[in-house]
């Protein structure tokens, strides 16, 4: 519990200092709180680096402290806000309001003062009780975050054969009936990994013309199934959501029938009935269509085909090279006094992947033999204790993190089982609750990126998808792993679950200050017209496509609930605003959804604001922002699904913006005094109508206002122009700080995209929809110079003529619908660091695709070249499509 005392009172230290100048009229009260908060962190700071003995006397002074503390932040939250809404207002009202005003501060004044006394006596009552000589002396292992090596899901040891078996059967099965081939066998043996090879297995992609992956879990419903089904066959399932699961069935039974052989893999399947309604989905046409299944359950497996495919344990051979490859990378880099302690591990683990990737997370960084003899000896006793739960041995994993990382850890929980997560909202939100702290030389984003990082490293946080240049995308927390960051989440009070088969109400609300809940109880839960001024974090998340309507009064009920609310992540909700959520002037972030054609002007008044998320479903193109953005001085990213129409600056003078992402803005919301403003802006996405900004005075001029711009992405609307476009000489100057660049349908001459070399910065060059048109791209020798990832999308291209002295170091080439293009440049093959190659709906230059492949392969080099024939992947092609859709054509891991 040390850990979240100390994030408490770190917090509570935080808000006292930020804004102890903003406290009117309680001055030296709070002064008094702050000093006394500061003395209590210094004491609870030499307790933490020693165990108590007395756990319960430690486990009474924490519930102390953190109701104390608690308390504390609520009185200063609750003055803040009456002094921000008597800010607001008139001298009249002011006059009328002033008897009531010196009551109030006079009874905050009492409550403070008996918070400073109830502080100061549990500090002074504790002195003795947590003196050293009373404490197990242990000092406190802090371990350094490290860099471990890292392996993708087809590359866990021993799979080879699982997967070569099960392609059989779906392949060479009954060639005119449907056939279903369960994998089972028990929690943490591999059965999504080896799905998730075999769905992205090249070999599938001829034989089927259709292939789908649908994540089921206990919780699932029908509805939602059949939903995610047709989202495969149609872009757009607007026009079904109301449909009942009997013309949801028919719907998609039309789709497949259209087409030729279907798989649907179904990922952890609980109940019989999830069978027998996707069965109803085939038609009986006598295409030999297929549905393969992960289960724990044997029975259910049985049901499915009375002869379900058993995966199998690892022997102790694979064992040891998958901890070796975990830990090391390679089995070779093995230190030899270790190897024998290796073998006796992983056999212990007897043959569960799962069991030994959470032991080999132990064991990155720690080369000490002493160490692993301890792990050695205590194998036994975390994996098969409380039936061979792993709770205990993740809570070992667990353990074995910074204190700081561990919080980070565990508020991964707070979202839905199987829930995707994307990177840049786990951060955004990790930021807003305070559990990133700032450090010399890194900002926020940064610090957070590197715990997520290291939780990837350790394998406590699965990788989903990467982005082209590297960076993890979306993750996922292991059932297993949800469900011990859920209960241990709960234990120290980080946050409550609210779920439809318990009580509605909040369970103790001196401790309960973030609540999730899912949007099919939300409405339930308004209707105890909850009053809690104690909860900070409000989350409604949810996967399904249909935003959840509530009813304005409900809403309403939302918005006087929380007072005192930091964060608000209700995606999920058809958002309205009302004068009660404009006075929750504490929200740090927000994430909101709904018709919204405006950014009213109220969220100028959320002086605390960090992170603004709204998803617009308005037929307006751009979204017009009225509020004074540029006044609101923690606002650090605004996101915007379509163009937003910023306001220009009251005053050119003042602090600078700290925005450091606009995503997106429109081109004519660019001018100098809006740039100056953003002058720390790291990535822009502009869209709209690109003719006016790239004119010699037009809204590129302006970017000499932006020093510190690292992304940045053009996207024209404008289909047809009237002119040729040219990129002003200019620009090169202007975004030489950008590393990662996109274009999309600006139609410039392949010429300009010679220049774009003179960027010293660039590592990502993503050229989409036409982005330069001609059938012949040259690239001058010397440039590029730093670039790594290459994405050339719906180009007119016929030729390339590149190789290693244009692209040096060049590592990713993505070729998506380039369907004239003759041939990859054979040079290529002579650039050291290219390790993949993608080519989507390229077919022309398939052929000079694998000849590149056959060369890395003779030179004994680490190549992946992924081919996807349009014939065999009908989905629509998706901006991440090598991470989120990739099924390797040929892989050679030498």
């Amino acid at each position: 519990m040390a850990d979240v005392m100390n994030f408490l009172v770190e917090n509570l230290l935080q808000l006292l200092s930020e804004n102890i100048n903003l406290i009117k009229g309680l001055e030296d009260e709070f002064n008094n709180l702050l000093e006394e908060v500061q003395r209590l962190k210094v004491f609870l700071d030499d307790a933490s680096k020693f165990q108590i003995s007395d756990n319960r006397l430690w486990d009474s002074l924490v519930k102390e402290v953190q109701k104390t503390t608690h308390k504390a932040e609520d009185l200063t939250d609750k003055f803040l806000v009456q002094a921000k809404l008597r800010q607001e207002m008139n001298i009249t009202k002011r006059i009328f309001d002033g008897a009531h005003h010196i009551a109030r501060t006079r009874d905050i004044a009492i409550q403070i003062r008996q918070i400073h006394e109830k502080l100061k006596k549990l500090r002074e009552d504790n002195k003795e009780a947590f003196r050293p000589n009373v404490f197990v002396h242990i000092p406190k292992i802090r371990q350094q975050v490290t860099q471990g090596p890292s392996l993708e899901d087809d590359e866990v040891v021993g799979f080879d054969e699982e997967a070569k078996q099960v392609i059989k059967r779906l392949v060479e099965g009954p060639q005119e009936s449907l056939d279903i081939i369960p994998v089972v066998g028990i929690a943490g043996l591999g059965k999504t990994t080896l799905a998730r090879k075999i769905y992205n297995d090249s070999t599938l992609s001829f034989e089927f013309f259709s292939i789908l992956w649908v994540y089921v879990g206990q919780e699932y419903k029908i509805k939602d199934i059949y939903l995610r089904i047709l989202k495969f066959f149609k872009k757009s399932i607007e026009d079904h959501v109301n449909d009942d699961v009997d013309t949801l069935a028919k719907v998609i039974s039309d789709m497949i029938r259209k087409g030729g052989r279907c798989l649907i893999v179904l990922d952890d399947v609980w109940e019989a009935e999830v069978v027998d309604v996707v069965k109803r989905v085939f038609p009986r046409n006598k295409k030999g269509h297929r549905i393969m299944m992960t289960t724990n359950d044997r029975y259910l497996a049985s049901y499915a085909n009375p002869d379900p495919h058993n995966l199998k344990f690892l022997n102790e051979n694979e064992s040891f090279e998958l901890l070796l490859k975990r830990v090391f990378g390679n089995r070779n880099s093995c230190p030899d006094e270790l190897a024998e302690l290796g073998q006796t591990i992983a056999r212990k683990c007897e043959g569960i992947p799962l069991e030994i990737v959470l032991i080999a997370g132990i064991l990155i960084g720690r080369p000490d033999r002493r160490d692993w003899e301890r792990v050695e000896k205590n194998v036994s006793q975390y994996l098969y204790k409380e039936n061979k739960d792993c709770g205990v041995f993740v809570e070992m994993s667990y353990n074995r993190l910074p204190q700081e990382v561990q919080t980070c850890f565990l508020y991964c929980g707070v979202f839905p089982q199987g829930f995707d997560i994307p990177c840049w909202k786990l951060i955004r939100l990790w930021i807003a609750e305070g559990l990133i702290k700032p450090q010399e030389s890194f900002t926020l984003e940064e610090i957070a990126e590197f715990y997520l990082n290291d939780l990837v490293q350790r394998n406590l946080v699965i990788l989903l998808q990467k982005r082209s240049d590297g960076q993890i995308k979306t993750c996922r927390l292991h059932n297993m792993l949800h469900e011990f960051c859920r209960k241990e989440a709960s234990n120290k009070w980080l946050f409550q679950q609210v779920s439809s088969t318990h009580d509605q109400s909040i369970q103790d609300p001196d401790t309960c200050r973030r609540l999730c809940i899912q949007p099919s109880t939300l409405s339930d839960f308004l209707s105890t017209k909850p009053n809690a001024e104690h909860v900070r974090s409000f989350y409604c998340f949810s996967s399904k496509q249909k935003q959840t309507e509530l009813s304005r009064n409900e809403i309403i009920l939302l918005h006087k609930a929380f007072p005192l609310i930091r964060v608000l992540d209700v995606e999920s909700l058809n958002f309205l605003f009302s004068k009660d959520f404009n006075q929750l002037f504490h929200l740090r972030y927000i994430a909101i959804s709904g018709d919204i054609k405006a950014l009213p002007p109220p969220f100028g008044k959320f002086w605390n604001l960090q992170t603004l998320i709204l998803n617009s479903s308005t037929s307006e193109p751009t979204l017009d922002v009225k509020a004074d953005i540029w006044n609101m001085l923690q606002l650090r990213h605004l996101h915007t699904n379509i163009p937003a129409k910023l306001p220009s600056p009251t005053t050119t003078t003042g602090k600078p913006s700290c925005l450091q992402t606009l995503s997106m803005v429109a081109p004519e919301s660019l001018k100098k005094d809006v740039l100056a403003k953003a002058c720390n802006l790291t990535k822009l996405s502009i869209r709209g109508e690109m003719m006016g900004f790239f004119e010699p005075r037009g809204g590129i001029s302006n970017f000499e206002e932006l020093k510190c711009l690292e992304h940045l992405k053009l996207l024209n609307d404008v289909f047809y122009m009237n002119k040729t476009v040219q990129l002003p000489a200019t620009f090169f100057r202007l975004v030489r700080t950008v590393k990662k660049l996109t274009f999309r349908n600006t139609r410039f001459a392949w010429s300009d995209a010679d220049k774009l070399g003179q960027l010293e910065s660039l590592e990502v060059l993503k050229l989409k929809e036409n982005a330069f048109i001609g059938d012949t791209w040259k690239p001058e020798v010397g440039g590029f110079s730093k670039l790594r990832v290459l994405w050339i999308e719906k180009a007119e291209l016929e030729t390339l003529e590149a190789s290693n002295l244009n692209f040096p170091i060049l590592r990713n080439l993505v070729l998506v619908s380039c369907d004239q293009l003759n041939s990859v440049p054979f040079e290529l093959a002579y650039i050291p660091n290219l390790q993949e190659m993608k080519l989507v709906s390229t077919h022309k230059a398939v052929k000079s695709a694998r000849d590149i492949l056959e060369h890395k392969i003779s030179q004994d080099i680490k190549f992946k070249c992924s081919i996807y024939p349009p014939e065999a992947d009908p989905r629509p092609h998706r901006e991440n499509l090598d991470i989120e859709l990739a099924r390797s054509q040929r892989s050679s891991d030498k």
